[in-house]
C-alpha cells in the first residue's frame, strides 16, 4: 500500500543518476521529438457536453464514499469492499464529495453537515503523540493508513506522511469554505477545520531545509527522502506555505522548482514538465484552479501548471496509440497509466519476451518514472477530463462499452483491469475473466476522489470556485510567486495573456535537449540489454 511514496522515492534516486555526466557514448540516432516552437502555447481545451454515462459515473463514484464510510467516526476505507484499513486521503477525498452530494441532490445539506461534522471533530479528538502504538498522528501530522474503527495507525510499516496529511487538510479546508452559512453547527464546521490545520507543524519535517520530508517513522524518525521533482506534492508546499502556524518560507517553492529541470522536455510531441503517472498531475488540481495563474517557473516557459497537466494526459494517449510494448487493446480510447492494483507481482513471457507485471503500483509513460505492464487505470483517464475532455470522453464510453460488463458496477469503474493479463497463475487481488484478462475486484479511494471532483469541476468549476475564497490557499499560492488569473487583487484587470519571460526560449531548447538526450540513453540502454539476453548474460 505505500507504493506510492516509495516509487516516487524511488524515481528520485533515479533522477539524480540520470543527470550525472555521462561516459562518452555511441552516436545513436532516436527518433525526433516534435518540437513545438516558441510561440506554441497550447490553447485551453474545448469543452464537448457530457454524454449520460457521466451522470451515472458521478452518482456512483459520490456513493462510493457515502455508502463505505464509517457512520460512527468518518473514516473513510483506502479501498473497497477489501476494506483493511481507512485511508487519511481518502478522507479528505470524502470531505469534498459530501458538498457534491448536496449540490446533485444525492443528499440534504443537514446530512452532509452532520457527517462532516462528526469526521471532523473525531480527528480533532484523536490521540496524538510519538509513541509508536495507540496514536493517529503526531505535531498535527497523522498516519496513512488508521484502523478503520479505532482511528489509531494501522500497523508499524504505517508512516506519518506529509502527502497523505495534505490531503486531509485540502478536504478540511474545502469543508471549511464551503459551509458558510451562520448556521452553528456550520460555524464549528468552519473553527474545528481551522483548529486542525493550524496545528499541523510544516517545519518539523524540514529536516533538510527548505525541502519537505516525505514523513516519519516513531521507530527510525524521518523519511530519507524529501519532496522534489514534480509530482503531487505541490499541496504539501502550498499548505505549508499558507500556514498562519507554522509556515515554511518562500524559498521551500523556489527549491522545489529548482529540482523540476530534470522533468522538463519533449515526450510524444508534448513539451511539458513531466511525472510519468497522471496522478501527479491531478491530485493538486482537484482543489486548485492553475488557469492563467503562473509561478516563475511558469513564466519562464509561458505556460501554466494547467496547460501542462494537458499536455501530459495527451502525451500519455499518444503513448498509448504508439504501444510500443504492444500490450492488448492500447488506443486512442483505451489508455491511462497511474497508480493502481495490478494482477500480481510476477514476470511471465508475454509475446516472446519476459515481462515484469506488478501488484499495486505507480504506473505511468513520460521522461521519467516510467512503467507500464498492461494495466489500464480508469481514473487516470476520466480525472483528466478539465484538461483533455475531447479525448477523455470518448475513452471513458469506449471503456464502458468494452469492459463494462466486468468493470463496471455499484460504484462505477473498478480500479483497473490488463487485457494482457492471461497467466493461470495465483493473483493477489482481483479475478481473471476468460478471455478478456485480469480486472482489479476493489475500488480504491484516492483513484475514485479525482473522478467525482474533476467531473463536478468539469461540470461548472465548482470544487475550484469553493476553494478560492479559502484565504488559506490563496495565501500558500501568492507566497509561492503565484500571481494573475483569479488571483488578481480586487479592483486591478486580469491580464489579457499569459504572461512571457525572455528565458523562455532558451528553457524549451534545454529541455529539448535533455529529452533527446534521454532517448538516446535509453535508447543504447534498451540495445545493451537486448545484446546481453541474446548472449545468455
Amino acid at each position: 500500500m505505500q507504493a506510492r511514496h516509495l516509487l516516487t522515492a524511488a524515481a528520485i534516486s533515479v533522477a539524480a543518476v540520470a543527470c550525472q555526466p555521462q561516459a562518452q557514448q555511441e552516436p545513436a540516432k532516436p527518433k525526433p521529438p516534435v518540437i513545438l516552437v516558441e510561440a506554441d502555447v497550447p490553447p485551453r481545451p474545448m469543452k464537448p457536453e457530457l454524454p449520460p454515462l457521466f451522470d451515472d459515473i458521478e452518482r456512483r463514484t459520490f456513493q462510493f464514499f457515502w455508502d463505505t464510510t464509517n457512520e460512527v467516526n468518518g473514516l473513510s476505507p483506502d479501498r473497497y469492499p477489501s476494506r483493511p484499513f481507512a485511508s487519511i486521503a481518502a478522507v479528505g477525498y470524502a470531505l469534498t464529495a459530501y458538498p457534491i452530494g448536496i449540490e446533485n441532490g444525492w443528499v440534504s445539506r443537514t446530512q452532509a453537515i452532520d457527517r462532516t461534522l462528526l469526521t471532523l471533530k473525531y480527528f480533532r479528538d484523536l490521540p496524538m503523540g510519538p509513541q509508536r502504538t495507540g496514536k493517529a498522528g503526531y505535531k498535527g501530522f497523522y498516519y496513512h493508513f488508521l484502523d478503520m474503527q479505532e482511528g489509531r495507525r494501522y500497523d508499524s510499516w504505517v508512516e506519518l506522511s506529509s502527502v497523505d496529511t495534505a490531503l486531509l487538510m485540502m478536504g478540511v479546508l474545502f469543508a471549511q469554505s464551503y459551509y458558510d452559512g451562520d448556521d452553528a453547527r456550520e460555524k464549528e464546521i468552519r473553527e474545528i477545520a481551522d483548529t486542525l490545520y493550524k496545528r499541523v507543524d510544516w517545519p518539523w519535517l524540514q529536516q533538510r531545509a527548505p525541502l519537505i520530508s516525505m514523513g516519519w517513522f516513531p521507530e527510525s524518525g524521518f523519511i530519507d527522502h524529501d519532496w522534489m521533482g514534480y509530482n503531487e506534492a505541490m499541496m504539501v508546499y502550498i499548505l505549508a506555505l499558507g500556514s498562519p502556524t507554522h509556515p515554511v518560507s518562500p524559498d521551500a517553492w523556489t527549491v522545489w522548482t529548482r529540482t523540476y529541470d530534470n522533468d522538463w522536455g519533449v515526450y510524444q510531441g508534448q513539451e511539458y514538465l513531466s511525472f510519468g503517472p497522471l496522478f501527479g498531475h491531478q491530485y493538486t488540481h482537484v482543489w486548485v484552479d492553475f488557469r492563467d495563474i503562473q509561478d516563475a517557473y511558469m513564466r519562464e516557459r509561458g505556460s501554466t501548471y494547467f496547460l501542462n497537466s494537458r499536455s501530459a494526459a495527451l502525451a500519455q494517449r499518444e503513448y498509448a496509440i504508439a504501444n510500443p510494448m504492444n500490450w492488448k487493446d492500447y488506443g486512442q480510447n483505451v489508455w491511462g497509466l497511474t497508480a493502481s492494483d495490478g494482477p500480481q507481482n510476477t514476470t511471465q513471457e508475454y509475446r516472446g519476451e519476459q515481462r515484469q507485471f506488478r501488484h499495486y503500483s505507480s504506473r505511468g509513460a513520460g521522461l521519467r518514472e516510467n512503467f507500464d505492464d498492461g494495466t489500464i487505470a480508469p481514473t487516470a483517464a476520466i480525472s483528466s477530463i478539465v484538461f483533455a475532455p475531447e479525448e477523455v470522453i470518448p475513452a471513458a464510453v469506449e471503456m464502458h462499452k468494452r469492459y463494462g460488463d466486468y468493470i463496471y458496477s455499484s460504484y462505477g469503474f473498478l480500479d483497473s483491469f490488463n487485457p494482457s493479463f492471461n497467466y493461470d497463475i495465483p493473483i493477489k487481488t482481483g479475478r481473471l475473466v476468460p478471455d478478456r484478462g485480469w480486472v482489479a475486484s476493489d475500488y480504491i479511494g484516492i483513484d475514485q476522489g479525482p473522478i467525482l471532483t474533476m467531473i463536478a469541476n468539469y461540470r461548472n468549476d465548482f470544487v475550484w470556485n469553493v476553494m478560492k475564497k479559502n484565504a488559506h490557499i490563496r495565501k500558500g499560492l501568492e507566497r509561492a510567486g503565484f500571481s494573475g488569473g483569479w488571483l488578481t487583487p480586487e479592483g486591478e484587470d486580469q491580464p489579457m495573456e499569459l504572461q512571457k519571460d525572455e528565458k523562455a526560449a532558451s528553457a524549451r531548447s534545454v529541455g529539448i535537449a535533455e529529452s533527446r538526450a534521454a532517448a538516446a540513453q535509453e535508447q543504447k540502454n534498451n540495445s545493451n540489454s537486448n545484446r546481453n539476453q541474446q548472449q545468455g548474460k
